[in-house]
């Protein structure tokens, strides 16, 4: 991490932008608003020679999807460098939904977070409608609007990634650091699979019961660094079955999950699909079909925004779906006792990279075997002290091997289970 900035308060920025206040710091750098004739601006700096500049790139995704009258994307008004910082310059948004979270005893209501899913899953979904990944889904990264109080916005593009490449999906590889923040990452992103769009869509999902929980089950576990941090992160989100994550809560939250989970790597997801979980949610529940959150007062007096036309005519089909969506629900249930020898040709057909998928299959299995070793390990180790103590291990060979092979056999089940690439 680069060494912090020092106070840039009342800083002319292109002798037009005067910085007012520090608003935040971060791995790339700080975020200040500012001012320029009466209007409000938020300002992101980091320094020119910082060993991993973002604003440029960042920059130049904004102005990209600016261009596409962007879903909940701020606007941008430009990138400029001088006296050793680079500037981007955006419109000043609300509060992080972080904040908010914790400003409301870090709990939202079931209408909170079916309004909140709808709209953070539409700025996912038209970053992925434009050839981008986010690689960094989390509460801090989504605002509410100032102009706007009820829109909900998704920023920080840093680490976002283009995942069509020549019109070709990026290749499926193994190996990879895991980018991001760990709490929220999918199982596959800490197994060190390349991210597509499969991976934002499950830390969606894992955002969405961050809110209706509290807590996730692998939040505040104690390590000696980041590595056995992330380690253990991975371990307990494995062991962590969807149906425990989403006990208590509606069904549709727990479909999905596991449908993100059985996301192909370069499968397009079924945006419609997802949006018609929260929706019928809300149905169910009776709630309202409007931008309606925890933190509005009886007397707010502001318009709400009301769920489109389109959105209103997939609420009244939503009756009339209700059995395609539950069948299609259990398509991607039974994708997890499918031959996985069928599943794994069809991996192999969808990508042109074979060999890199059955070598990341392999690679995969090892990398759980790391996690589930830890937990055997005693296991075995007792079990050959018992028998060393009984006078019986040279006759009890078969027993050692049996339990030498225990891990193996875990990482197998559990690589079945929670990634799509199943192990026969």
């Amino acid at each position: 991490m680069d060494s912090p900035l020092k106070d840039m308060t009342g800083t002319i920025v292109n002798k037009q932008y005067k910085l007012i206040k520090k608003l935040g710091a971060g791995a790339f750098g700080e975020i200040y608003s500012s001012q320029s004739n009466g209007l409000e601006y938020a300002i992101k700096i980091e320094k020119s020679d910082s060993k991993h500049p973002q604003l440029e790139f960042e920059s130049k995704l904004y102005h990209y999807l600016n261009n596409h009258n962007g879903q909940g994307i701020p606007k941008y008004y430009g990138y400029y460098s001088h006296d050793g910082y680079n500037f981007l310059v955006m419109e000043l948004l609300g509060q992080s939904l972080e904040d908010i979270f914790s400003e409301n005893n870090r709990i939202f209501t079931l209408q909170t977070v079916c309004v909140l899913g709808i709209q953070m899953l539409e700025c996912i979904e038209f970053l992925h409608c434009k050839q981008f990944i986010h690689r960094d889904i989390k509460p801090d990264n989504f605002l509410m609007g100032k102009a706007q109080k009820d829109r909900v916005y998704l920023v920080d593009y840093g680490l976002a990634k283009r995942y069509i490449s020549k019109d070709l999906h990026i290749p499926y590889k193994d190996n990879k650091a895991l980018t991001g923040t760990a709490r929220y990452a999918s199982i596959n992103t800490h197994l060190g699979i390349e991210q597509s769009r499969r991976d934002d869509l499950e830390s969606l999902a894992y955002v969405l019961m961050y809110f209706l929980r509290g807590s996730l089950p692998w939040q505040n576990l104690r390590a000696n660094n980041q590595k056995e941090k992330y380690d253990r992160i991975m371990e307990k989100k494995l062991a962590t079955s969807s149906e425990t994550l989403c006990k208590n809560y509606p069904q549709q939250l727990l479909q999905f999950v596991d449908y993100t989970k059985n996301l192909k790597f370069d499968e397009k997801p079924d945006y419609q699909f997802i949006k018609n979980l929260f929706i019928s949610i809300m149905q169910e529940n009776e709630l309202r079909m409007e931008y309606i959150y925890d933190w509005d007062d009886e007397d707010t007096q502001r318009d709400k925004i009301q769920i489109r036309n389109d959105e209103k005519d997939n609420l009244l089909k939503t009756n009339k779906q209700s059995s395609n969506t539950q069948q299609r629900v259990n398509k991607y249930q039974e994708n997890k006792n499918l031959n996985s020898n069928s599943i794994y040709m069809r991996n192999c057909s969808n990508i042109n990279n074979k060999y890199s998928i059955g070598r990341t299959k392999t690679n995969s299995i090892g990398s759980i075997n790391k996690v589930v070793v830890t937990k055997t390990k005693q296991i075995t180790n007792n079990t050959i002290n018992s028998l060393t103590n009984q006078n019986t291990l040279p006759n009890n060979n078969n027993n050692i091997n049996n339990y030498s092979k225990l891990h193996q056999n875990l990482a197998k089940q559990i690589i079945k289970k929670h990634s799509s690439l199943h192990y026969q």
